[in-house]
Parts: structure tokens; C-alpha cells; sequence
């Protein structure tokens, strides 16, 4: 593995996000400037960044957004300001559907949109319907985006609870994944995140980014973990912006010692059915 000459500095910012939009924004914004400030190259955002209730409704829909749409452009504005490549989740319209897709969106510092994912793994689980109001993303094979030379690869809250997702990610040359989330409160679901986070970064030697809302609508406890299951940083409950460094090298050194990515004799393959 070619490592670049200096780590990638990863932000995450923890926001609070609501149902207005331009305070959100506004928000992100505020995160964007600490980011800078740290010398991040990257800001990872949760899940429904740009539009988030405690509980999803038709809400979610009504103020659906297309790629091309202001939460996308306002986004881009902040990352050519910032000098930063930025992820973050929306509620992405969809012609003729009566559901949105639950999305993320990249986009870096020249302002373009250079990836999305929509996540794969709906929240019917703990009381919730996400596919009430929310459209199943397309299996598709992992496809990954270079940050300072650094491939990232992205996947959205419950996903977490899938290891296969990260595990083909990893398998197709990811060396940090992010994961945006509005991680529901409710009795032992910091516990879930956290162990769910170190599990995903100590099985596939790989650096994991967890971004998840503040309280009240999420968990917090955002948190940047390194390939061996160390956490570098991480947040509370409440908003703020943490940030660190992924270096290849220390992948390339994890993986000599425990070469489990070399070592599987399982690959991952698509459901066929529910």
C-alpha cells in the first residue's frame, strides 16, 4: 500500500440538525470554519444533515431536495470556501415516487458533486419505519473516492449494523470509512455505536469515521478510530467538530501485524432475496 507523504486530517462535524434548513446551513457552516481551522482536507456530516425530525413523517418528503437542489449548492459554496471536501446526508427527491432516498452527498473543493451513496440498509428496527418514508438504495459494487490520496468509502447509520458492508469496502481498497448517522437515542444505543464502530475499524483494519447527531434527535458520540481500535477522538453528546489524522502507514503497519483482510476465505455477495 502507497502511502501519501502526509496523513489525510479528517474532521467530523457533530451537528445538531433541525427542520429548518437554513439554520442548518448555517451550522455546517460553523463547522466548515473549525474544520479549517484544524487543517482538515475533509468534513464528515451525519445523516439527514440538511433536514432531520425526531421522528420521519411526511415532512421528510416535502422538503425533499434533488442533487441539483439549494441544501446541494449551498453545500458546495462551503466547500470551495473551505477549501475542504465534504460529505453529508440529505433527503434526496426522487421523480415520480411518493418515498426519497436517504443520501449522501460529496462534494469537494472546486464545488462539484463527486459522489453519492444512498444508503442500502433502511432503520426498521427499535419501533422505527424508515421505509415508511424512505426508498432502499441499489446494491451496487463498492465504489470508493480519493481524498489526498486517501480512498474513502461511505455507508449510513443502521448499515453499521451490517459488517458486510464495511467488510466490501474494505476488500475493494478502502483505507477510511465514513459512516453519517442520526444514531436514535433509546436504552443502550451508545453502547451499540461504539461497539459497533471499533468492531467495523478492528475487523477490516481500516480507519472509521462516526458522525453522528447531536442530542437530542442522535446519540453524539461522534468518533475518529484507528485501524487497531484505538479512538483518537471523540465527542460527547453535544455538537462541537473533532478531527485527526489517517495515515496510511499505520494501516500498512496494522496489517502486517494482523493480516485478517489477507487471511478471509469468505467473500461477500449480494442477497438475492428478503
Amino acid at each position: 500500500m502507497s502511502a501519501p507523504a502526509t496523513p489525510l486530517t479528517v474532521a467530523i462535524g457533530q451537528i445538531a440538525s433541525g427542520a429548518d434548513q437554513q439554520a442548518n446551513v448555517r451550522a455546517i457552516r460553523r463547522a466548515a470554519t473549525q474544520a479549517r481551522a484544524a487543517g482538515a482536507q475533509l468534513l464528515v456530516l451525519p445523516e439527514y444533515a440538511a433536514f432531520a425530525t425526531k421522528a420521519l413523517d411526511s415532512r421528510v418528503v416535502e422538503s425533499a431536495e434533488p442533487l441539483d437542489g439549494p441544501f446541494v449548492s449551498a453545500l458546495a459554496g462551503v466547500a470551495v470556501e473551505f477549501a475542504l471536501t465534504v460529505v453529508a446526508g440529505m433527503n434526496e427527491s426522487v421523480p415520480g415516487e411518493a418515498r426519497v432516498y436517504n443520501t449522501l452527498v460529496v462534494v469537494d473543493a472546486s464545488g462539484s458533486v463527486v459522489d453519492v451513496y444512498r444508503k442500502v440498509h433502511l432503520y426498521d428496527a427499535f419501533g422505527h419505519r424508515e421505509s415508511d418514508w424512505i426508498l432502499p438504495g441499489p446494491v451496487e459494487a463498492p465504489r470508493l473516492l480519493t481524498v489526498a490520496g486517501v480512498r474513502v468509502g461511505m455507508q449510513t447509520c443502521y448499515d453499521l449494523r451490517f459488517p458486510e458492508i464495511t467488510r466490501s469496502l474494505a476488500a475493494a481498497g478502502a483505507q477510511l470509512v465514513v459512516v453519517p448517522a442520526q444514531w436514535i437515542p433509546g436504552p443502550g444505543k451508545v453502547m451499540h455505536w461504539r461497539t459497533l464502530s471499533t468492531a467495523r475499524a478492528i475487523e477490516n483494519t481500516v480507519y472509521l469515521a462516526a458522525a453522528g447527531q447531536a442530542a437530542p434527535l442522535g446519540c453524539g458520540n461522534s468518533a475518529l478510530i484507528d485501524p487497531s481500535g484505538v479512538t483518537i477522538a471523540r465527542r460527547g453528546p453535544k455538537p462541537g467538530v473533532l478531527s485527526g489524522p489517517v495515515d496510511a502507514s499505520v494501516i500498512a503497519r496494522v496489517r502486517e501485524r494482523n493480516p485478517s483482510l489477507e487471511l478471509r476465505r469468505y467473500d461477500v455477495v449480494e442477497r438475492v432475496s428478503r
